[in-house]
C-alpha cells in the first residue's frame, strides 16, 4: 500500500479514537521489515512487545537487575539507546533511565488514552516503553522500558 498523507491521517485519527493498538505510527523508518520477518528474527515476547506496543509484566526482566557497566541497545535492530550510567532503580519493575543516548528514540503520543508518552526506537520504531515526569535529577524524566525491548552490552574489560 502507498504511503499517503491521507493514509497517515486517517491511522492517526483511527489511533486517537480508540481503533489503533499503542505500536508505533505508521511512518517510515531506516529498517522497515515485514511483520513476517519480524516475527522470524524476534522471539515471540519481543515481537508482542516492539511491533505490537505490549507491555511486558513488572519484574519479568532479567535486565532489571543488570548492574554491569554496558550499553542497552534496540533487541530488533540493535541500535544503542542508554547507557547504563543513566539507569535507575525507579521501583516500577521495569529497567529505567534518566536520558537516552542523543537522537536515539522517537516520542509519539500514546494511543490507548492514557495520559503519556510512548518511546521508540529512531532507526526501526520499535515500541520500547513509556517517558514519565517523575525521574531523578538531572532530566526529571523516567524511561520506562520493556526488557524484552532491549538487548545489554556489556563493556569490554
Amino acid at each position: 500500500m502507498r504511503r499517503t498523507k491521507r493514509n497517515f491521517l486517517g491511522a492517526m485519527a483511527a489511533a486517537f479514537a480508540g481503533g489503533a493498538s499503542a505500536s508505533a505510527p505508521a511512518r517510515s523508518y531506516e529498517i522497515d521489515h515485514s511483520s513476517a520477518d519480524w516475527r522470524r528474527r524476534l522471539s515471540s515476547e519481543q515481537f508482542r512487545v516492539l511491533r505490537r506496543g505490549g507491555t511486558e509484566p513488572p519484574f519479568a526482566s532479567p535486565l532489571l537487575k543488570e548492574r554491569r557497566d554496558g550499553t542497552y541497545a534496540c533487541a530488533g535492530c540493535g541500535l544503542p539507546l542508554f547507557s547504563s550510567a543513566t539507569k535507575f532503580d525507579s521501583g516500577t519493575g521495569w529497567p529505567s533511565f534518566w536520558k537516552p543516548d542523543d537522537g536515539a528514540v522517537a516520542m509519539h503520543a500514546d494511543a490507548t488514552g492514557h495520559m503519556r508518552n510512548e518511546v521508540h526506537c529512531r532507526r526501526c520504531g520499535g515500541h520500547l516503553g513509556h517517558v514519565f515526569d517523575d525521574g531523578p535529577k538531572p532530566t526529571g524524566l523516567r524511561y520506562c522500558m520493556n526488557g524484552a525491548a532491549l538487548e545489554f552490552r556489556p563493556d569490554e574489560a
